[in-house]
């Protein structure tokens, strides 16, 4: 089931890319959601996917702020 969220998680984030506070939104969602090694795989994901697109690679913070909470 945990990876069944991950997977959900990256569909949902690739559909609101188009839109940087809805896709901010829902990354801090995900981060509450998942587990931590999960956070950690979804932190990897987002700098390969966000690397063409300057726009949204400022929300990375969000992940490496939730990432040491743990």
């Amino acid at each position: 089931m945990a990876r069944a969220m991950f997977e959900y998680t990256k569909a949902i984030l690739e559909k609101v890319s188009f839109n940087t506070e809805l896709f901010k939104k829902e990354l801090e969602k995900a981060v509450n959601r998942l587990l931590p090694f999960e956070v950690n795989e979804l932190f990897m994901w987002l700098k390969e996917f966000t690397y063409n697109k300057p726009e949204l690679y400022g929300c990375i913070a969000t992940v490496k702020y939730e990432k040491r909470s743990f």
